[in-house]
Formats: structure tokens, C-alpha cells, sequence
């Protein structure tokens, strides 16, 4: 048996997943995981920052548990690999040592950023969307304050390629977690002198290009004191959340459509050809990455999902989600005409708005707790269901949905969420599906197992829900109020094609 370490660097927490891979690299299974939490600091409205200190100190904690959960010392692992968070921007040192705090992916303070090409310029280049949560604009930002402090950053990471270069001393970054900076070119899978010149960033500043599946180095002296391994372990280049989601819940071919419900919640599917979202009659809110397999990823990264179930626990005094849950049972399908806009960072479907917020519509004096539960659960599967539309009608396959994350576990959300978008809904075999891709992407790098493996690694899939007639009509009145509630709220920018945004 072979045992591999998975660290997902998430929004809330670090997890760290020891996973086996038998002799005969026929199956894979989860021995033991733990995770390390730690703040995000909102020193301005609008602004989302973590100290890559807490990131360091969380490894060696998550990672000690998890191998004492599962049974084994750090001395049988054969190797370890990252993924975690995309879209946040760290300066560091010569020495890679960070110059300021990490700007997360919710960090929006480069709204007024812009590149010296179109937006459909842009997106024909990169497959992305213009938006502040994208590296590019990140470090126009930072290499204003930085300088005018005095301060000369070497490189700018993304938080996986940060902490990879803080384990091995390599500074490297797959084309996946690259094509989400603005600054690669997507057909050719490298860093563009175009791109590079309308963002003013030096491509002296960019980590080198790897795959996933490759090694970025061994764990150095610096890395072994951070994790409490031994040092020359070897680590894998590994990539960003959204795509060691996917992985690790058996996306290896089109068909699927994965939903991530984590702090943000991810929809995504694979198709072979880098399609683009460009419709001249409405808004795009598709991106399209490059993707570990060679095909590409079409997704929308998220809204406000997790984050939105904890504000209203918070507000209604619930400790838990599944006593949320329980709550939202006692209400009706379709919430008794309350309708949860699911924006509270910034709307992401229909239109693309991030200076648009949440909002809860409908109410009256005769609603309570367990109708604005359900509403706020069904909000984001209305949400959900728009972006599958969208994935349809750009030739996308999507004949199931396979769920991961925390929310997988509610049995009330999965079945809605058949219902509310009309397909067969399944659980990812194990809900911390980045962490094992991690794991298992290392396996690869070391040679114990190949990328062509990693769908069948992953474990056949959990039942999830079938869609069911009994509650079609009432979730279909409730979704065309929110299809309503959100033109109201997202005005004109609804109908805007990507030549008029």
C-alpha cells in the first residue's frame, strides 16, 4: 500500500487528507483528515485579506492529526500535494518570503483596474471574464502599494503556488490555476506577452508552467520544519479548488456537471473544446479553463453558498446546518413567495455584477424562520440552475450533476436541487474531494498511478436524488420569481451581450 498527503488551502481552513493507494493501483481510499482553521480580515468594505503566516502555521497541526486519525506516522508517506483557493494575489520576496497580506479571491479593491484591450479581447485570449478577483488586476494593485513603500516584489503567487514554493522553494503553477489570472493565453496553455503588456506585469513576475501531475521539487529544510515531514518528500505542482473538485469527485470526461458546495458554491462542466460564453442577448457568466485531463472546464466560480447558509444561522441564532435544514423542511416548496437572492458578495448569474448584493423578497408578517431557511436554500439552487441552462446552451453535456463539498451531506438541499434543475443528482464519493485530488495528482507525479486512473480512483459516486414530479410546479413558480427578482435587481445588465458590458 502507498499512502499520499492532500492539503486543501481553503477560504475558512486548511484540510489535510492522508489517502492509500493499493499495490496494484486498482483502488484509493481516505485513512484519515483533519483540518486547521483560521481568519479572513475585512479591513475595508470590499476588501478580503489572510495573513500567509496562519496558512503556515495550520500545516503542521492538520497535518499531524490527520495521520494520527488515520493510524500512520509520517514516515510512510510516499508524497504530498496542494490545492486550495484560486484568485488571491501575494507579493513576495526574492527568498519567497510574503510582502503583505494574501488578497483573497472575495477582495474586490481592484474594481477600477482595467487592461489596455476589450473586454472581448480579453476573454478570446483567456477564456475569463474581467473582474477584480483575478490575479492581473490584483497586482497592479499591489505593485502600487508595495513600491511606493518601498518594497520590490520578485513574484506574484496565487495561494497554491505560494505555499508550493514555500515547501520545496520552486516557484510553479499548473496552466488550471494560470488560465484564472488574465495573464495566460488558453489555446497555447502559456503566459502571453499580450497580456502581460495591457496589465503592465512582467512575466519575470510569473511562476514557470508545470502540469499538475508533475513534481514541482522535493520538501526542503523550510517545508519539513513547516509540516513536520521529512524533508525530500517529493511534492506535485497540484492546482486550484475548482478543478481538484472536480477531479476528486470523478470528472475525467464530459457528461457531468459538478456542483461544489463549499464557502462559494462552484458549477462547472467539461467539454473538449474551448467554447466561450458570447452571446450577443445576454450576459456572460460562463468561464472557460484549461483542465488537468487536456479538456476544458466551463464553470461559473461561485456565489455566495456556505457563506450564505452560516449569515442566516447566524441571524436566526441556528447552531448547525442540519437544524437549518430542519427549519427549511417545515416550510413549502417555494418558501411561501420568499425569494433569496444569492449575492451577498457580489451577484455571479444571471449577469456578472459584483457591485450588485443579496436581498430576500416576498416577505410578509406571516413568514418565520423555517420559510426563510427554505428560501435561502432554494435561492441557490436557482442560481445552480441558471448557470446548467447556460452550459446547455453552449453545446456543454450535462446529463447529471455530482455534488461535493460540506452541503452534499444535506439530504433536503440534494433533492431540491434535482428538482429544481430536472437532473439526477449524485454525491461525490468523499465530500473533501480537492484534498484527495491533491493526494492523488501527487501519486501521479510520482508515477504510482496516471491521470487516465484518476476518474475511477475517485470512487463510484453516492446516491444522491432523482427529480420528482411532486413539487415541479410550485419550485417552477418560485424560480421564475427569482428569475424576476434578479432582472430587478441586475436591471439592463441582464440582456447585455459581452460587446455592451
Amino acid at each position: 500500500m502507498s499512502l499520499w498527503l492532500g492539503l486543501d488551502l481553503g477560504t475558512q481552513s486548511l484540510k489535510a487528507v492522508v489517502w492509500r493507494l493499493d499495490g496494484e493501483g486498482a483502488t484509493g481510499e481516505v485513512l484519515g483528515a483533519a483540518s486547521q482553521s483560521y481568519p479572513t480580515a475585512y479591513p475595508r468594505p470590499g476588501w478580503a485579506e489572510q495573513e500567509t503566516q496562519r496558512w503556515e502555521a495550520a500545516l503542521a497541526p492538520a497535518i499531524g492529526e490527520s495521520l494520527r486519525r488515520a493510524g500512520r506516522s509520517a514516515a510512510e508517506l510516499r508524497g504530498l500535494g496542494v490545492t486550495g483557493q484560486l484568485d488571491g494575489a501575494i507579493a513576495v520576496s526574492v527568498e519567497g518570503e510574503s510582502l503583505s497580506p494574501a488578497l483573497i479571491w472575495q477582495d474586490r479593491r481592484a474594481h477600477a483596474e482595467r487592461p489596455r484591450l476589450s473586454a472581448r479581447r480579453l476573454q478570446e485570449l483567456t477564456g475569463q471574464l474581467l473582474d477584480a478577483s483575478h490575479l492581473a488586476p490584483k497586482v497592479r494593485v499591489l505593485e502600487r502599494q508595495l513600491r511606493g513603500a518601498g518594497l520590490a516584489p520578485a513574484r506574484y503567487h496565487q495561494p497554491v503556488s505560494f505555499l508550493v514554493e514555500r515547501l520545496t522553494g520552486r516557484a510553479v503553477m499548473d496552466p488550471s490555476l494560470a488560465s484564472t489570472t488574465l495573464l495566460l493565453e488558453l489555446a497555447q496553455r502559456r503566459w502571453s506577452a499580450e497580456l502581460c503588456a495591457a496589465w503592465d506585469v512582467d512575466a519575470r513576475w510569473l511562476p514557470e508552467l508545470a502540469p499538475a501531475g508533475a513534481l514541482a521539487g522535493d520538501l526542503s529544510a523550510r517545508g519539513a520544519a513547516l509540516t513536520g515531514l521529512p524533508r525530500g518528500l517529493p511534492v506535485s505542482v497540484g492546482t486550484g479548488d475548482d478543478f481538484a473538485a472536480a477531479l476528486g469527485a470523478g470528472l475525467t470526461q464530459p457528461g457531468r456537471v459538478l456542483c461544489s458546495l463549499g464557502t462559494a458554491e462552484v458549477v462547472g462542466a467539461l467539454d473538449p473544446r474551448p467554447l466561450l460564453d458570447r452571446r450577443p442577448d445576454a450576459a456572460p457568466i460562463v468561464e472557460t479553463h484549461a483542465y488537468p485531463t487536456g479538456h476544458f472546464f466551463l464553470e461559473n466560480p461561485g456565489w455566495t453558498c456556505g457563506a450564505a447558509l452560516r449569515w442566516l444561522r447566524r441571524l436566526l441564532g441556528v447552531d448547525s446546518d442540519a437544524a437549518l435544514d430542519a427549519l427549511a423542511a417545515e416550510a413549502p416548496p417555494g418558501a411561501g413567495g420568499v425569494t433569496f437572492f444569492p449575492a451577498l458578495a457580489g451577484a455571479m448569474t444571471p449577469a456578472w455584477a459584483p457591485d450588485v448584493r443579496g436581498a430576500l423578497t416576498g416577505l410578509s408578517s406571516e413568514h418565520d424562520r423555517g420559510h426563510l431557511a427554505r428560501a435561502v436554500l432554494e435561492g441557490t439552487a436557482f442560481a445552480c440552475r441558471d448557470v446548467i441552462e447556460r452550459l446547455r446552451a453552449l453545446g456543454v453535456a450535462c446529463e447529471r450533476v455530482v455534488l461535493s463539498g460540506g452541503g452534499s451531506a444535506s439530504e433536503l438541499w440534494t433533492q431540491l436541487r434535482a428538482d429544481v434543475t430536472g437532473l439526477p443528482h449524485e454525491r461525490a464519493r468523499h465530500a473533501d474531494s480537492a484534498a484527495i485530488a491533491a493526494a492523488m495528482l501527487t501519486a501521479v507525479a510520482a508515477g504510482a498511478t496516471s491521470l487516465d486512473e484518476l476518474g475511477r480512483l475517485a470512487g463510484a459516486p453516492r446516491p444522491g436524488a432523482e427529480p420528482t414530479a411532486t413539487h415541479v410546479e410550485a419550485l417552477e413558480d418560485a424560480y421564475q420569481r427569482y428569475r424576476s427578482a434578479s432582472a430587478a435587481l441586475l436591471g439592463a445588465r441582464v440582456g447585455r451581450g459581452l460587446d455592451e458590458a
